[in-house]
């Protein structure tokens, strides 16, 4: 059964609760679930701070995330394609990739309020830069996966390399393409927080909801941002698996 998947999650959030009213576990550091759905309520109703209602900050951030991680699907996708479809400029670009990927999107914080100012360019970019080689390296990964035979089976047709290269590469590295995207909206996620916390002029998104929460010791509401945050991950990480379901059919 489809159940099955959540009885361990259940079955936590039972034994938290639990420990939470034994007071085993102190909830001024650790509100228990229940506390958390109040959380959630109040931050549904009154907002974090006042007045600030929590579907404004969802929507604030979504618009955040889905900047930062289209912008590095749309750069990423097509260098990942051609990396990996050639060997020469792979090697050339190899370094500077292995160089710059290790670096945590946190590090680039101060660079971003540098070069874009504190608001929304710099959040967007801490976000690109967490999406953006899991999504490079993936699209690599899944050309350099494609069965040889294709190639030389399209070679021995007398196919053109454009033809090649949409028809063969493109299609066999739409797999692994789709997994980049989970890992890079998922990173884009992760980095929300700590890319809002650069700065929000406007006093939206989930990240300075949370940190606001944390300075007037609310962390019922810490916990219910971080709830929200990671429900719509999961949403969105659920969506894009759909569409790869309805793209990639030969995998069904």
């Amino acid at each position: 059964m489809k159940l099955d998947r959540y009885i361990l999650l259940l079955i936590l959030l039972t034994l938290w609760q639990v420990l939470c009213g034994l007071k085993v576990i102190p909830t001024n550091l650790l509100p228990s679930p229940f506390d958390i759905i109040l959380g959630l309520k109040d931050l549904l109703v009154i907002g974090m701070p006042p007045g600030h209602l929590l579907p404004n900050h969802i929507l604030y951030s979504l618009y955040r995330v889905s900047l930062g991680f289209l912008a590095a699907a749309i750069l990423g996708i097509p260098l990942g394609l051609l990396l990996g479809w050639s060997p020469r400029l792979r090697r050339i670009t190899n370094p500077l990739v292995e160089l710059v990927r290790p670096i945590p999107p946190l590090a680039w914080i101060p660079i971003a309020i540098l070069w874009f100012g504190i608001g929304m360019k710099s959040a967007a970019f801490i976000i690109f830069l967490g999406a953006f080689f899991p999504i490079l390296l993936n699209t690599i990964s899944g050309v350099l996966t494609i069965d040889p035979i294709y190639f030389e089976v399209a070679q021995t047709l007398n196919a053109k390399r454009k033809d090649i290269f949409f028809k063969v590469l493109v299609p066999g590295a739409i797999p692994a393409i789709f997994v980049g995207l989970r890992i890079g909206v998922g990173i884009g996620w992760m980095t929300l927080v700590a890319a809002e916390f650069t700065g929000v002029r406007t006093g939206y998104g989930l990240g300075y909801m949370i940190m606001t929460a944390r300075d007037i010791q609310r962390p019922d509401e810490i916990l219910a941002g971080m709830l929200v945050i990671g429900l719509i991950g999961y949403l969105i990480n659920g969506g894009l698996r759909l569409c790869e379901k309805k793209i990639v059919r030969w995998r069904n």
